[in-house]
């Protein structure tokens, strides 16, 4: 019997943070930016660091999640290979996101306000941006299992008359 925590089912549960972890952090930055909440910016700061980080082990755990997927009838190498180049321009956003949250979390320790509101657009900007690259690498990822992502509206449509 396969264990439950092999490298593939890691990367299938850690892509997700993430994805949802920058748009949260964004959120959560919005309405600490509005409210002029330290502790709310901090908090996004910090869920920003920890999408980061998790990017680290979603990509760690990628090459065995793709060498499990290769070897499963009808999975399309190319999709696989579309996946992980996508994966690999999301990674280096979520690095970027990590680097600028940190230097804002530095900064807002310090309380230089002048410089943390400008920081804290950065953070934001490079947090949108960031969801938006993982969320299309997490799509991509997605089309290596479900083929019905690639249904155009007319398959869509047959199907549901059957």
């Amino acid at each position: 019997m396969n264990s439950l925590l092999n490298p593939t089912h890691i990367h299938l549960m850690i892509t997700h943070l993430s994805i949802f972890g920058s748009i949260l952090g964004a959120l959560v930055l919005i309405y600490g930016m509005i409210t002029k909440s330290h502790h709310t910016r901090i908090a996004a700061l910090l869920l920003f660091i920890l999408t980061s980080l998790s990017s680290f082990i979603a990509d760690y755990t990628g090459d065995a999640a793709s060498h499990t997927m290769k070897q499963v009838a009808g999975i399309s190498k190319a999709t696989i290979k579309e996946h992980h180049q996508a994966a690999q321009f999301g990674l280096l956003s979520l690095y970027i996101l990590g680097a600028v949250s940190l230097i804002s979390l530095v900064y807002i320790s310090v309380k230089k306000p002048a410089k943390t509101t400008l920081l804290n657009w950065v953070v934001l900007i490079v947090a949108l941006w960031s969801f938006s690259v993982t969320a299309r690498t997490g799509y991509l990822g997605g089309k290596i299992r479900h083929t019905e992502l690639d249904a155009t509206p007319a398959d869509s449509t047959n199907i549901i008359k059957q």
